[in-house]
């Protein structure tokens, strides 16, 4: 593709990111801007899906998280709502064979119980095909939320604890993630959101504690190969520190005291 060709020579592809989750916002207003229906927005957002998930592969990314249907859009107009599971189900069915080709796993993530009964067996059949792929690991949120994600996490804990199993001097951040449902996989180094909104929208709030974040103006279905390599060389031009100092960071040095620890020292 000639988005993909003309910035992907200014990647550093030793320091791509190992994890990227997405947003993907926007499908209903580029639709509107068309004088469409909402659910030709939807459909039209696949394609994007589709690209970013090639590419995501090409580059060998481990990880790729899409914010496919949260807990909220339940709210949504029961019409949409319908629309949007016929397209989940249509999707996985239509693409799993390119997926297992390209050797894609999915993982799904959320409450996927709530969806309805011929999605899950369409979601269980691609995640079935697909368990044996090694490359990109695709997780797809379903009826996610990451407070439903921390609140039955803290219920497991709790279980736990009533039954002896653990200790609440034993709780530890590790304890919290082994109950996400991203247990055993690394957080998000990248967050991306289309559609121009500023906000993570209740999305892995626990795993992107230190993501870094970038917001673009495109809506989804326009995100192509090109805006997706423009986020990658945004995020390698930024500095990752994790509380640590610049100098820190340079000399890959964690101990060494900064200036007012030597201050400090003196007193």
């Amino acid at each position: 593709m000639n988005d993909k060709n003309n910035k992907i020579d200014l990647l550093d592809m030793t320091r791509l990111p190992e994890h990227v989750a997405i947003i993907m916002d926007g499908n209903g207003r580029w639709a509107r801007r068309r004088a469409m229906m909402r659910s030709e927005g939807h459909a039209e957002g696949v394609n994007s899906v589709n690209r970013i998930t090639r590419l995501s592969s090409d580059l060998g990314i481990k990880y790729l998280t899409l914010y496919a249907f949260s807990t909220e859009n339940w709210k949504r107009p029961q019409t949409e709502v319908d629309a949007l599971m016929h397209l989940i189900g249509w999707t996985i069915r239509k693409e799993t064979p390119d997926l297992v080709k390209n050797n894609v796993k999915i993982h799904l993530l959320g409450e996927i119980d709530r969806l309805p009964e011929s999605v899950r067996a369409d979601l269980e059949a691609g995640r079935h095909a697909t368990a044996g792929c090694t490359g990109l690991n695709l997780m797809i949120c379903l009826s996610y939320s990451s407070r439903w994600e921390l609140t039955n996490a803290a219920r497991k804990i709790a279980e736990k604890v009533k039954n002896s199993e653990l200790a609440p001097s034993q709780i530890t951040e590790e304890t919290i993630a082994s109950e996400l449902s991203t247990s055993g996989i690394p957080d998000p180094d990248l967050l991306i959101r289309t559609g121009g909104e500023h906000r993570i929208s209740n999305f892995l709030l626990w795993q992107c504690a230190y993501s870094e974040l970038y917001f673009t103006p495109v809506l989804w279905p326009d995100f192509d190969n090109e805006a997706f390599i423009d986020a990658l060389i945004d995020f390698q031009n930024r500095e990752r520190r994790f509380g640590m100092t610049s100098d820190q960071v340079s000399v890959g040095d964690k101990t060494e005291p900064t200036d007012i620890d030597s201050t400090l020292a003196q007193i």
